[in-house]
């Protein structure tokens, strides 16, 4: 068993409090059927800066990246499979899948 976070990238905003309403219900809905899977269920990103090697520094976010969630699974290709119902798809957006290492 591992951790895998899952980074939200893109996806478009509710248009109307109802609309938010339901993608929240989808959301939670989504999360109940993870179970003990649901490490942490992570937030949406605000502002955000980029510090480069020689310590510039650019607002924004260069990546795209809207949120995160934190997941256990057996492996890479469960941890895939699990983000493959999650609704910021619904949303247009794209959800990568990383594997995290404990370093001690």
């Amino acid at each position: 068993m591992g951790n895998y976070v899952l980074v939200y990238v893109g996806g478009s905003q509710p248009a109307s409090e109802e609309e938010g309403k339901a993608v929240m219900d989808a959301w939670m809905a989504w999360f109940g059927t993870l179970g003990d899977a649901v490490v942490d269920g992570g937030n949406p990103f605000g502002p955000s800066a980029s510090v480069a090697p020689g310590g510039a520094v650019t607002d924004g976010n260069g990546s795209g990246a809207t949120g995160y969630s934190i997941l256990r699974a057996d492996d890479l290709a469960a941890a895939t499979a699990l983000a493959q119902g999650c609704p910021h798809l619904a949303a247009g957006g794209t959800v990568e899948v990383h594997e995290t290492h404990e370093v001690m």
